[in-house]
């Protein structure tokens, strides 16, 4: 999301991998890997050569969190514990579809809030508190 609303900010021009990586105060070759799952999810867009770099493949009102968080995440934020219950314990018998159950819920409602929240929203609530005005949205 950082690197989207980075590229949405300046979407008049392309910005270097090491870039966006000195604004995510991380490694060049990483963001390049996060990148590259973006650009396969058809967000973001690479050039090559002089004056080359990354873009945002569509406008910035067109991307949401949503799409973010579904290009780079590979399953679900909240998972089972990695040792199974005992089916012995009448507790530990129904424990994880209960959970299970819980967490898609979760998931779901996470999923519905991000599609609110566009790139473009992000960009404004940005430039406002730069400008020390309350970000709202």
């Amino acid at each position: 999301m950082h690197a989207l609303t980075l590229l949405g900010r300046w979407e008049d021009r392309s910005l270097t991998s090491a870039e966006i990586a000195d604004s995510l105060n991380s490694n060049a070759v990483l963001v390049r890997r996060i990148l590259g799952g973006l650009r396969d999810a058809g967000l973001v867009l690479a050039t090559e050569g002089r004056g080359g770099g990354w873009s945002l493949a569509r406008a910035p009102r067109e991307i949401t969190l949503y799409d973010a968080y579904a290009a780079v995440e590979a399953g679900p934020v909240l998972s089972r514990h990695a040792h199974p219950p005992s089916e012995a314990c009448e507790v530990g018998r129904h424990m994880q579809a209960l959970v299970d159950a819980e967490f898609r819920e979760a998931e779901h409602a996470l999923a519905q809030r991000l599609r609110q929240t566009t790139i473009a929203q992000l960009v404004r609530q940005v430039v406002a508190l730069e400008r020390g005005a309350p970000a709202g949205r």
